[in-house]
């Protein structure tokens, strides 16, 4: 019974992230639905600004915190290991749930491409941003990564072991591809206002600035991440190949995102 509970928890997880992920498509885009980031504002602009720094700092905080080797290990004293990565799925969606619920819209402008090849390029870059995004959670392991594997397996009785390290080609471009998709849906849109430039500007600090811990994590579980990190750029698909550095074949390392 508790193992059916935990694969029905995982499932219900998941529906949640789901949802969020088509909610965030919308909200980002001011496509679709009912309150998106540049919805009509109703508060003063400092007030909106503190606000959405708030909302911002929560989801950061939340999202890392959860994400350390430190808290894991004090976590999976209260929850099920099997179910300590829905859980952390289910709380990232609660966190961006409620970032949406109450983000504060600011007007202003900051750019507003008018010419239509201009609309339809930002739109195929915003649209491209989330194919990348998704692609890469299964180039990882997307079942891994939002839980699924792990409360399937506990089900049916079998242990959960590590994913394998793995380096397919986007791996071999650059480290972090995933959020190369990020930084397009949240730089790509037509229409820039004041509250789009603090979501894409402090998203991007918080892109930056995860990524150093969930390397420093990954050097300390593999250490053979710290050759990767030295052959394969971070961001941007420029060759840091030096003599003597090992071929790709030699290491199979890739990542987990966990920010």
């Amino acid at each position: 019974m508790k193992r059916l509970a935990i694969f029905a928890y995982g499932l219900v997880s998941y529906a949640v992230f789901f949802a969020t992920f088509l909610y965030a498509v919308g909200f980002i885009g001011n496509l679709w639905v009912p309150k998106s980031i540049d919805s009509p504002r109703d508060v003063s602009m400092g007030t909106a600004l503190l606000v959405n720094l708030g909302l911002l700092a929560l989801f950061a905080v939340q999202h890392s915190v959860m994400a350390r080797p430190a808290f894991k290990r004090w976590w999976t004293r209260i929850v099920p290991v099997a179910a300590e990565r829905s859980t952390y799925v289910l709380f990232s969606s609660l966190a961006l749930i409620v970032l949406f619920w109450f983000w504060q819209p600011m007007g202003g402008m900051v750019w507003d491409i008018a010419a239509p090849w201009g609309v339809d390029a930002m739109y195929s870059a915003y649209a491209a941003g989330w194919a990348l995004l998704l692609y890469c959670t299964f180039l990882i392991d997307h079942f891994d990564l939002f839980g699924l594997r792990q409360v399937w397996l506990q089900l049916i009785g079998k242990p959960c072991s590590p994913v394998d390290f793995k380096t397919p080609w986007l791996y071999r471009q650059v480290r972090h591809p995933l959020y190369i998709g990020w930084l397009l849906i949240i730089w790509a849109t037509p229409t820039m206002s004041v509250a789009h430039l603090v979501f894409a500007v402090m998203s991007t600090a918080y892109i930056l600035v995860g990524i150093q811990l969930e390397e420093h994590d990954l050097i300390n579980a593999h250490p053979e991440y710290a050759e990767y990190k030295k052959r394969v750029p971070m961001l941007l698909p420029i060759s840091l190949r030096r003599k003597g550095k090992v071929r790709d074949a030699d290491v199979n390392p890739a990542t987990r995102p966990t920010i």
